[in-house]
């Protein structure tokens, strides 16, 4: 299977979190132009447009939203990828692509890569090392099963976190945990 960009595989050594979950100094300098990690002109138009930082920021406008499956209204309800789709709205206006009825099982009942597929036709896929604040990432639940469950990073004091709705919880903020960190399959930049 092909796609835009390539993930490569990154060793644990390259990780951009440490074993407590803080960005590690490697990490917080891809951002920079002088170590390759892109200068303003490899940035994406949400980048330049307000950053990192305002994906982070409306992204934590829809904590408390409810979790409803398939739904995405800031207060009302969303799934993983309502919240994902409510943030693009709010960045780009219209959705680039209407997303199908699917089930809460869809992954494991079809076995493709659909939801990683549909992020990649729209977002560049980065590095798993290359993972900053404002990144989508995309987790795989079980080993060898399809990813299916997403959110967007952010950052607390030095550490990564992930905005996402969840299964019978409301959208959150919550440390990329070590949990997290072993499921992590995909990293996309908006």
């Amino acid at each position: 299977m092909e796609t835009k960009s390539p993930l490569r595989s990154a060793s644990r050594s390259t990780s951009p979190v440490n074993g407590r979950g803080k960005i590690t100094e490697r990490a917080r300098s891809l951002s920079s132009p002088a170590c390759g990690g892109g200068g303003e002109a490899e940035r994406s138009s949400a980048e330049t447009e307000g950053g990192a930082a305002r994906i982070v920021s409306l992204a934590r406008s829809w904590i408390g939203t409810p979790y409803v499956h398939q739904a995405s209204l800031k207060g009302a309800g969303c799934d993983c990828l309502g919240l994902l789709r409510g943030v693009w709205r709010e960045l780009h206006g219209e959705e680039p692509e209407i997303a199908p009825p699917y089930s809460p099982d869809w992954a494991e009942a079809h076995g493709a890569e659909t939801l990683r597929d549909a992020l990649s036709r729209h977002f560049e896929e980065v590095a798993l090392a290359e993972i900053v604040p404002g990144d989508v990432v995309l987790f795989r639940m079980a080993p060898r099963a399809p990813a299916k469950h997403c959110a967007i990073v952010g950052e607390r004091d030095g550490a990564l976190t992930l905005i996402h709705a969840r299964q019978n919880k409301r959208v959150s903020e919550e440390a990329f945990t070590l949990f997290w960190r072993r499921r992590l399959a995909c990293v996309f930049r908006i």
